[in-house]
């Protein structure tokens, strides 16, 4: 298994630390770079930086993405780490040289289900870990210093509320109910997909594009729930689509809604019941635009049934 000791802020340990976030952005202030290093679901340890040198704690990688400063907040907000915008704006610049750009393009590598250990449970640095590192460095549990780090992180993990999947595919990974494939010892829990986590991951598969209207700019694009997370609707792509704003509402509202082959139907209500629609009548009876390229991540049937049957006003 191949696991990430990533150099972590110590400002965003600290703060995180104090809450109990589903996922946290573990933003990267150049934006240039790609993180390819991990598949979904696999370990990634945080390693504070000197004096403290110490590896404190462990997310679950979800994806990475680029995006502008203000949308990263506006998914993440404090789970970026800092307790405003202004406060992350300031801390990003002050890693950047073009710091009269208010709004740059940054790295997000987006992790789920992070614990953030007791400081009496925290591990000793690596002793191969060089002061050349600054990004951070990949091992597997198959090389002997893989295989010692892992073992202590595992011995510390048995100690708290619950145990995450140590291992698991992208496409179980996805799914409404994985399997729990373990490494070492008993894992009771499964790896959850934040709503950060989520949006992340709709807005990346639809190709940042708005599935109805075809709208690409991001501020707008909103990651919506087919059956709602508040009703028991899970953070799988396949249970989401990629909306404007104002369709997403209407959605959320019922007065749209999609039938199983992925066609739009834009209900009467709106007419009826505001005298206008114009706008949204001439998406009726289209196909989505833009849908995911895996069949297992476009929307699923089950969740279209429930929305039609729960919330559409036909």
């Amino acid at each position: 298994m191949r696991f990430y000791l990533g150099v972590t802020n110590n400002s965003w340990f600290n703060f995180l630390s104090a809450s109990t976030p589903d996922d946290v952005n573990f933003w990267q202030p150049g934006g240039n770079s790609n993180f390819k290093l991990l598949v979904p679901g696999a370990p990634f340890l945080f390693k504070l930086k000197s004096p403290l040198n110490a590896i404190a704690g462990i997310g679950f990688f979800s994806s990475h993405t680029h995006l502008p400063l203000s949308v990263a907040w506006d998914i993440f907000e404090t789970k970026n780490g800092c307790a405003n915008f202004s406060e992350f704006q300031r801390l990003i610049l002050t890693y950047r040289s073009d710091k009269e750009n208010i709004n740059p393009q940054i790295g997000c590598i987006v992790l789920t289900n992070p614990i953030f250990f007791e400081k009496s449970d925290w591990i000793e640095t690596p002793s191969n870990w060089g002061s050349s590192i600054v990004q951070g460095k990949s091992y597997t549990t198959e090389e002997p210093m893989g295989k010692e780090i892992w073992d202590k992180v595992v011995d510390r993990l048995s100690r708290y509320l619950y145990s995450p999947v140590l291992q698991v595919s992208q496409d179980q990974l996805m799914l409404e109910e994985p399997p729990s494939p373990v490494y070492g010892r008993s894992v009771l829990a499964k790896v959850r997909v934040g709503q950060g986590a989520f949006r992340v991951l709709v807005t990346d598969s639809y190709n940042r594009k708005c599935s109805v209207t075809g709208e690409k700019t991001l501020p707008v694009l909103e990651a919506a729930h087919i059956k709602p997370y508040s009703m028991s609707g899970p953070n799988s792509i396949s249970n989401g689509l990629l909306l404007r704003s104002d369709i997403h509402k209407l959605f959320d509202q019922g007065y749209i809604t999609l039938t199983k082959e992925h066609k739009v139907e834009v209900s009467k209500r709106i007419k009826e019941e505001f005298s206008n629609g114009k706008e949204y009548y001439q998406f009726h009876g289209k196909s989505l635009l833009y849908l995911p390229p895996r069949t297992m991540d476009q929307p699923s049937s089950n969740y279209i049934d429930w929305h039609n049957v729960n919330v559409f006003k036909d």
